[in-house]
């Protein structure tokens, strides 16, 4: 797949999010339970949908936050926090297609990157869309802030 990588700033956009201090190892087993812990308690406070699923890994520790962005308030109960993502120049791009090809997308940004001499600071997330059955539709953005 060819990625079409841009430059651009970004706002923060606020976020409900668990985070957690994890190792890679870990993290595919500790996404979904956090992702779920945020949905049910966004559905305690009465919203069902329209909030984008996001990833925010600020390091390679990896220090992540799992969660949604946030665009309407809501009560934020246990281990479930008000974050945003980072504001900044950044560099992104958007995968189309099965979750499996991420990685992908994460080096097409990393050489882009690299090829214009644009320093990554680490801290880099994934925006998903919509959920779609059929994994052809499916797309998620990868932005990796710049210093």
């Amino acid at each position: 797949m060819r990625y079409l990588v841009t430059l651009t700033d970004v706002a923060a956009r606020p976020t409900a999010v668990v985070a957690a201090t994890t190792s890679w190892q870990e993290f595919p087993t500790l996404w979904r339970p956090h992702l779920v812990e945020v949905w049910t308690c966004l559905h305690a406070g009465g919203i069902d949908r329209g909030c984008r699923n996001i990833m925010l890994y600020w390091d390679d520790t990896p220090h992540v936050e799992v969660g949604v962005e946030l665009l309407v308030p809501c009560p934020l109960t246990g281990r479930v926090v008000a974050s945003a993502l980072p504001t900044g120049q950044v560099a992104m791009t958007t995968h189309f297609g099965p979750y499996a090809g991420l990685a992908a997308a994460h080096k097409a940004v990393i050489d882009w990157c690299d090829a214009q001499g644009r320093q990554r600071v680490g801290t880099r997330w994934e925006v998903y869309g919509p959920h779609n059955d059929d994994p052809a539709k499916v797309w998620t953005e990868v932005y990796y802030l710049l210093g």
